[in-house]
């Protein structure tokens, strides 16, 4: 993606953060991430447009993830702030270049928030991931989409390395609606912040 945003500088905290949704200040210490991803790249703070692209499908439970957070968070008003993929209008593989076509061309310094369901060991089963760069949707199942996001929060929503699509398919909602309410909270509030 060629959508131009300063880098921030170095981080005091070690990125990725990775956290188990089951912890209890897991949404706090997201949105204390978050919080300092956005300002450092904000140089002109409370400027930048920012975009949360919320990636995934709700035809495979595992896959809903990105549209269950989008869905939460388009219900919200928060400031300078676009989201983009809920359940009724999904971004996924099959559309994801047709909009990040549209954002580049927008022409907007726009600061693209990336989030999306990811596979993992067992013992990563419930982590959230926040990091500083690009989100590579579609690695968990072998597909080659571009890379997407200056900032990326990724949910490990079931085990990988096997039969991906079918272990999409059986994940079980319970765990991804949970990843799903920490993740909307954690960025609720540091969009909120910022």
């Amino acid at each position: 993606m060629t959508i131009a945003v300063a880098p921030p500088p170095l981080q005091t905290f070690d990125l990725p953060l990775r956290i188990n949704f089951k912890e209890p200040e897991a949404v706090n210490k997201i949105a204390f991430t978050l919080t300092s991803l956005i300002i450092a790249y904000d140089q002109n703070y409370r400027k930048l447009q920012r975009l949360v692209l919320c990636i995934g499908s709700d035809r495979s439970t595992g896959d809903a993830l990105g549209p269950l957070v989008g869905e939460r968070l388009s219900s919200l008003k928060l400031p300078r702030t676009a989201v983009i993929g809920t359940l009724a209008e999904p971004v996924h593989a099959l559309n994801l270049k047709e909009h990040l076509k549209r954002i580049e061309l927008s022409g907007k310094q726009t600061l693209v928030i990336a989030v999306d369901a990811a596979l993992g060991k067992p013992d990563s089963i419930g982590v959230i991931e926040i990091g500083r760069g690009p989100l590579h949707p579609g690695a968990g199942v072998n597909k080659k989409l571009p890379p997407v996001g200056h900032i990326y929060l990724s949910g490990i929503v079931n085990l990988g390395g096997f039969m991906e699509q079918m272990v999409l398919q059986s994940t079980r909602l319970f765990h991804v609606m949970k990843l799903a309410d920490v993740i909307s909270r954690a960025l609720q509030q540091a969009l909120l912040q910022t």
